[in-house]
């Protein structure tokens, strides 16, 4: 190849690089949690909704972090759903309290803290997600991450936003797993294989936050056995304790 094809190969190629992070630079974090159960016999469809929306990204202009969280109501109905947990359940009676929608239900996704709606939903699911995204987000800035047998430890920073001096947030942490599989035996599953994406599997919160003020925090989330075999990703996001609105999202595949 000649010097002048060379270099206009580079050319192409390098505004091909600007655009690609031009067009990643402006899309906006959502965070969508999926409050579902392997009891749950309409909690399939939702559960798989969520994976596309994971792997297909298919809204344009937003960046969607999903969170998959198992409730444990449904387990004293014939199935006890091994990713499930009390936790979760509580997390989600409290958007129910917020969101004033009648009470828990499964599956339901919730959007940003600020819409919740049924899992399986995906009209109502774009244009949630549509709405979430008119809402300015803060910056998380995730480094750093390591992981060994026990544990995964991470740095999270927020930088300073002049714009939210005063305010306060709650920053979590959450480790998941890619994704999960079961074959249910029993309940209202009984011999479907079931598959799962960002199966959450710890949540912890880190602490309130300045939002005006620049924070950096040294995060040590616990790994069990059996969790991780098919690849963990860390989420971080902050939200707004009297509303539950997520302030801002990001992730990170290990």
């Amino acid at each position: 190849m000649s010097n002048s094809k060379l270099f206009a190969a580079i050319l192409v190629l390098s505004s091909a690089s600007h655009l690609a992070a031009a067009e990643n630079a402006v899309r906006t974090p959502v965070l969508l949690e999926l409050f579902t159960s392997e009891g749950c016999s309409s909690c399939p469809p939702a559960d798989r909704l969520l994976a596309a929306f994971d792997q297909k990204q298919p809204v344009a202009g937003a960046d969607l972090i999903v969170l998959s969280e198992h409730v444990d109501y449904w387990d004293r109905l014939g199935w006890k759903d091994p990713f499930s947990s009390p936790l979760y359940t509580a997390r989600q009676q409290e958007y129910a309290n917020r969101l004033h929608g009648g009470g828990a239900y499964t599956p339901q996704l919730v959007v940003d803290g600020r819409f919740g709606l049924v899992g399986s939903d995906d009209r109502e699911a774009a244009a949630a997600i549509q709405k979430a995204m008119r809402e300015p987000k803060l910056a998380i800035v995730l480094s750093r991450a390591s992981r060994d047998e026990s544990k995964v430890t991470l740095h999270i920073m927020t930088p300073a936003d002049s714009a939210s001096t005063g305010r306060q947030g709650v920053l979590y942490a959450a480790l998941a797993d890619n994704r999960a599989e079961s074959h249910v035996a029993r309940g209202e599953n009984a011999g479907r294989s079931l598959a799962h994406v960002a199966v959450t599997r710890v949540l912890k919160q880190v602490g309130v936050i300045d939002l005006g003020a620049a924070a950096d925090r040294e995060v040590t989330l616990p790994v069990q056995p059996g969790m991780g075999t098919t690849g963990l990703r860390l989420v971080a996001f902050i939200q707004d304790s009297k509303t539950g609105h997520i302030l801002g999202v990001a992730v990170q595949k290990l």
